[in-house]
């Protein structure tokens, strides 16, 4: 049997949700708007289910609207808060590594006119709360901020920044889709979603939560139900289940988070030491229990988790590579970490050490098998780095250093250049190697470069020309990870390209 390590993208059924839900279709099938018998009974079980998730959330039930899913609520939410709060502006800021559906809002916002700010995170993946609230303005409508993150876990300051966005009159909402029943929101928050399917309820329930005193303006023509916020049917049995389920994995919370946690964190330590060139990402201190996130150098990430589902485990991977996108996780590239060879291991309640055991146990010889037929020669494994630093990260990177580099291309004359100044191409100057790699895709370019930097001596250039958006990522990710210096991007035409850019490496390692 397949072992499931995907918990953040949907959590097992809960047992008390499967319970609860058999109950709720022969009790509360009926139109809970309408006041015969059958109606009033749906009522009261949906009016309870209000109850307890604003009880476990810590809000009101009249500020609380069940949604149809856990991205409508953030859709709903952030186009209801700024066209409440259109009056003060129409500037929005939220962290760079928000959930897609946050990005979707704000790219609508800026084609209507709005404007928007991205907030940095750090190497860990965290925003810092000062550099959001740098980005405030008297303008500023609205501020989104996560939890923690889908993809690597990290937990971010929502209490410090909720405080620093009601200093500036400016209402914050919170995703806490992952969070949600396994650890408690901060206060302070204006909106808040979740969605049912993340703590083991059924799929197609969101929570939207809107406090008191909040300006908030449906986008959607009025509806009586959900506070005038959803319209619509709601599904009374699956929002009854959805309820009993948070609350039990709540009251299961503190026990089994601590398991959870010891389990995720062998495999945060292990993992570097039984595989060469792995990089473990996320913060590893301020993060959620059940995530753990590590990408492997040249490897293709779908290629990886067919192996590992073959193997009979089922993860999932922000990686460049992966079937459901051809371009690189915008988390993992505003944490300026690799993004090839990504995978996430997220745990549900109940994981079992032994199957936790087992997937350590295969995973070297899988990995190994991936990167097999390309005959680099890799390091042993060693022991786990360091923990990853927390400066935050601004957006885009640096262009070419306008240094004078050595290279060679087999050439044999001497010469020298000014790296990224755009005059002579540095053919037959005996002291820069041009890798053409136009047209391959994730990991190619960066196997490319791992199998020449060895023709270069050190101090000398080598000069990978590619198209693949993965590039700009993973190349310098590379050369944090393997101690050489990324010098750049100038670019391809300067070095023979007809298109993509080039990207400079400096040969600092044997």
């Amino acid at each position: 049997m397949t072992v499931y390590f995907d918990a953040a993208s949907t959590a097992p059924l809960h047992p008390v949700a499967r319970q609860a839900l058999t109950a709720a279709l022969d009790e509360g099938w009926a139109d809970p708007a309408r006041l015969y018998r059958s109606g009033r009974q749906a009522r009261m079980l949906l009016d309870a289910a209000r109850e307890t998730v604003a009880a476990v959330l810590g809000t009101r039930a009249d500020e609380i609207s069940f949604t149809a899913s856990g991205t409508q609520a953030v859709q709903l939410g952030l186009l209801g808060a700024l066209a409440g709060n259109r009056r003060r502006g129409g500037h929005f800021v939220h962290s760079a590594v928000e959930h897609s559906s946050v990005l979707h809002v704000a790219e609508r916002h800026e084609s209507a006119g709005g404007e928007v700010s991205v907030a940095p995170v750090d190497r860990g993946g965290r925003a810092d709360p000062a550099a959001f609230a740098a980005l405030l303005r008297p303008d500023t409508a609205l501020a989104a901020l996560q939890s923690a993150n889908h993809e690597v876990g990290t937990g971010q300051p929502v209490g410090e920044v909720a405080a620093l966005c009601a200093g500036a009159g400016v209402p914050l909402l919170v995703d806490a889709a992952q969070s949600a029943g396994r650890v408690d929101v901060p206060a302070g928050w204006s909106l808040l979603t979740a969605s049912a399917h993340k703590w083991g309820g059924p799929p197609g329930v969101g929570v939207l939560a809107v406090r008191k005193g909040v300006r908030y303006a449906s986008p959607l023509p009025a509806d009586e139900r959900e506070g005038g916020r959803v319209p619509g049917y709601v599904n009374v049995p699956a929002i009854v289940a959805a309820a009993a389920s948070l609350r039990a994995v709540r009251a299961e919370a503190e026990r089994e988070n601590a398991r959870l946690h010891a389990l995720v964190e062998r495999i945060r330590t292990r993992v570097p030491r039984l595989v060469p060139e792995v990089e473990v990402v996320g913060d590893p201190v301020r993060r959620l229990p059940h995530i753990v996130t590590f990408s492997c150098l040249y490897v293709d990430g779908e290629v990886l988790l067919t192996e590992l589902d073959r193997a009979g485990f089922a993860v999932s991977s922000g990686s460049s590579c992966t079937s459901s996108t051809l371009t690189p996780s915008h988390v993992l590239a505003a944490m300026g970490v690799l993004t090839e060879g990504n995978v996430r291991v997220s745990l549900p309640y109940g994981t079992a050490e032994a199957d936790v055991e087992r997937f350590l146990a295969v995973l070297p010889d899988l990995v190994a098998g991936v990167r097999a037929p390309l005959g680099l020669d890799l390091p042993a494994p060693g022991p786990a780095p360091a923990a990853i630093g927390a400066a935050p990260r601004a957006e885009g990177r640096a262009g070419a250093e306008s240094e004078e580099r050595q290279a060679t291309d087999g050439g044999g004359s001497a010469g020298a250049r000014s790296v990224g100044a755009g005059s002579e191409r540095p053919e037959a100057s005996g002291r820069v190697t041009v890798i053409d790699a136009l047209g391959k895709r994730c990991p190619l370019p960066v196997i490319e470069l791992a199998k020449r930097i060895g023709e270069v001596p050190p101090g000398g250039t080598v000069v990978v020309l590619a198209d693949d958006e993965a590039a700009r990522l993973d190349i310098p990710a590379w050369c944090g990870m393997r101690g050489q210096e990324y010098a750049g991007e100038a670019p391809a035409a300067e070095y023979g390209g007809d298109r993509g850019s080039a990207y400079l490496v400096v040969r600092r390692t044997t």
